[in-house]
């Protein structure tokens, strides 16, 4: 599906080609708490890829298409590279003369000569070669005579060329019937012989060019010719089926001629079961459409295929998808009565009750949903309406969705653990519950008897790039969640790596270091490391998953999101869990300003006139984490702090503080203060103090002059 936001998009498209190394940005999964209302309302489109595989049948043992064979003349116009592959394929199974003799014979314009001179050859090879240089002139009558020949050869002697036989014999008859004076029964004919070379194939004859699933298509394309579009269609799904890429091509053209007819015409073909399915198929996954815009013609199709199919009992289920997805809901009811219990008819099921308020209903209809649908069925990539990517995997958004009423009636671990179980789809919302919805008891609980810690990524695979596991981001960060509210002991055993568990446990013994120590100094430096491990690691080690720091994306982006508020979908407890849970402050690179917090309680408990407190907040003002931050640190410095050299390169220049030395400053601080306090008294305090020693000099003298006497 495309997007609504289209020109921004093709301004991407336009500034990337004169450039190839512009870009426009990333693209981001979509997140269903985003907007819940709409995740709960809208039915994503289908996957026309998924929905024909759904329609014809396996043929037992006719092997699937191995690689993407060039099937010869396939397209009734061979190109160098099919006929490379026929060549390369022609010469298996032979010895060097026959090769060489075969390759000869290929480039004669005259069957008759082919078979003259190959009389050396073995039967099946000549006759072959001469019916393949007839069709090759245009003389089908004679090629097909040829074909036959090989095929009435006995068993044993024809094992390499059978199914080439059969097929271009149904390949010449199909050119033959569209002379003027041709027999009336060629087609039949020609689609015989195509089932022949499935036949052929399935028996174990030569069939390198995998031409038993080539003549899938090329009998569809005969039954297309003789009107039968039912049988067309059912034998191109089968070509699908067993791999081919021209049977989804085929049936995509299909029902671009479909959407095309006369409505009269079309009416008809509708009554077929095969057609109906096709525009099923069709209109469920939006094929066709363009940014988001409906081809015009869709109408159309929807009215003739519901006027068709009423009172149906088939595709019933799809039917009323069909009409969700049209916003005609009384219809899709009525397809739903006959819907049985598939995942899709339990999914609308679900929807609807939830349109019409009844969330017991609906969240019943979803756990149901959830178990009809296969865990494996996937309806491949999507793009939201906000051009967001969504792996389409039906039972992990059946289940996604239902998380939404478990939040809204307060079973938090519930839907957590049901968004938790997409793995990668819906990692974004299942980290919001957990480091914002659940409390950090309910969380740890969670992660220590269900989430093991994985192994380990290994070298190869980080130099790679390989994303962790979400089972191990999961544990990342519970683990920055307990560094974050104190548990600094708890914390480093949930990080998935050395590095990170070293980080985390270097932070939590500073923090506990500074909480401890009783000497001022002490405290001042331990505060100061564990700042500048905030800062230095702090993405890695106390960010949040999601807002607003998004480590999920390395902190390289971050995501627009609404205030959470109190509505039919959000209950009022959840939007105080999440105002609880909130970064302390709720600013992007929140731990910048938990480093800078720390640095500031460090210089709190050092002696202003020290170097250290002027090194503190000197390094501090560097940590980016605020203008207004950076300025008043600045301002504190000037106000408080000694003069420095390096202070004019203040917040960029910044020496190691001097820890040590900063603890004779307690003396000399309370000293100089008393001296600068004094300065301006400095004449009559000398003087005083001549007088007050003359003072106790004469007293001395009297006491002396007493005791003699």
């Amino acid at each position: 599906m495309f997007t609504r936001n289209w020109p921004r998009h093709l301004l991407c498209l336009s500034l990337g080609l004169p450039l190839a190394a512009m870009a426009c940005g990333p693209d981001f999964p979509m997140r269903l708490l985003d907007n819940r209302g709409q995740s709960l309302a809208e039915l994503p489109e289908g996957n026309f890829s998924f929905e024909v595989s759904r329609l014809g049948h396996a043929i037992a043992g006719l092997k699937p298409v191995t690689a993407a064979t060039l099937v010869p003349g396939a397209a009734y116009g061979e190109t160098s590279a099919h006929v490379e592959q026929r060549d390369q394929a022609e010469q298996v199974g032979l010895t060097h003369e026959q090769q060489a003799q075969v390759k000869q014979l290929r480039g004669l314009a005259d069957a008759r000569q082919v078979e003259v001179q190959g009389t050396n050859l073995p039967a099946e090879l000549k006759l072959y070669l001469a019916g393949a240089v007839a069709f090759n002139a245009g003389d089908q009558t004679l090629a097909a005579e040829y074909f036959r020949k090989v095929l009435a050869l006995p068993a044993d002697q024809r094992a390499l060329r059978s199914t080439w036989a059969a097929y271009s014999l149904g390949r010449a008859l199909f050119a033959m019937s569209s002379q003027a004076d041709a027999a009336p029964n060629l087609l039949e004919q020609s689609r015989k012989a195509f089932e022949q070379t499935r036949q052929l194939s399935i028996d174990g004859f030569s069939d390198p060019l995998e031409l038993g699933v080539a003549s899938l298509g090329e009998e569809a394309r005969v039954a297309r010719a003789a009107g039968d579009w039912n049988g067309a269609i059912e034998l191109y799904a089968t070509q699908n089926l067993q791999g081919s890429a021209v049977g989804y091509t085929s049936l995509k053209l299909l029902m671009a001629e479909l959407a095309s007819m006369p409505e009269d015409q079309l009416a008809g073909l509708l009554k077929g079961k095969p057609v109906q399915q096709l525009v099923t198929a069709a209109l469920i996954s939006r094929l066709g459409w363009s940014f988001g815009d409906q081809p015009p013609n869709e109408q159309k199709l929807i009215k003739l295929l519901q006027s068709s199919t009423r009172g149906s009992l088939d595709n019933a289920d799809r039917l009323a998808a069909v009409n969700y997805q049209q916003g005609d809901f009384n219809s899709a009811k009525a397809f739903l009565e006959r819907a049985g219990d598939g995942g899709l008819a339990w999914w609308l099921r679900a929807k609807l009750a939830v349109r019409d308020g009844d969330k017991a209903a609906a969240a019943a209809a979803y756990a149901k949903a959830a178990k009809a649908f296969p865990q494996n069925e996937s309806w491949g990539d999507r793009r939201t309406p906000d051009y967001d990517f969504e792996t389409l995997q039906p039972k992990c958004r059946v289940e996604g969705e239902s998380a939404i009423l478990a939040l809204q009636r307060g079973d938090y671990l519930q839907a957590f653990d049901q968004l938790y179980r997409s793995q990668g789809i819906y990692w974004l919302d299942a980290a919001t519950v957990a480091e914002r919805v659940l409390t950090l008891d309910e969380l740890k609980q969670y992660v220590d008897t269900q989430v093991p810690a994985p192994p380990p990524l290994s070298q190869h695979n980080v130099d790679n790039y390989v994303p962790l596991p979400v089972a191990a981001s999961l544990r990342n960060l519970l683990g920055r969640r307990l560094l974050r509210e104190g548990h600094y002991e708890q914390a480093p055993a949930y990080f998935d790596n050395d590095g990170l568990r070293h980080k985390a446990r270097l932070y939590g013994q500073q923090r506990m270091a500074a909480d401890s120590a009783w000497w001022p100094t002490r405290r001042a430096a331990a505060l100061f490391n564990a700042a500048w491990t905030a800062r230095e690691w702090g993405m890695d080690i106390l960010g949040y998953e999601m807002a607003p720091d998004y480590a999920t994306f390395g902190g390289n982006f971050s995501l627009e999101s609404a205030e959470l508020k109190v509505g039919p979908l959000v209950a009022e407890d959840e939007v105080k869990r999440q105002r609880a849970s909130a970064a302390q402050p709720d600013q992007r690179y929140h731990y910048r300003f938990v480093a800078t917090a720390l640095a500031s309680r460090a210089a709190d408990n050092l002696p202003h006139t020290s170097q250290a407190f002027a090194a503190v907040l000197c390094e501090a003002a560097g940590w980016n984490s605020s203008l207004e931050e950076q300025s008043a640190l600045y301002q504190r410095y000037v106000k408080e702090g000694p003069f420095v050299e390096w202070a004019a390169d203040f917040g960029h220049q910044c020496p190691y503080p001097d820890f040590e030395s900063a603890d004779k400053r307690y003396v000399t601080q309370v000293t100089d203060a008393a001296r600068s306090a004094l300065r301006p008294y400095k004449t009559a305090l000398q003087m005083g103090g001549v007088l007050l020693v003359m003072a106790v000099a004469l007293v001395q003298v009297k006491r002396r002059r007493r005791k003699v006497q």
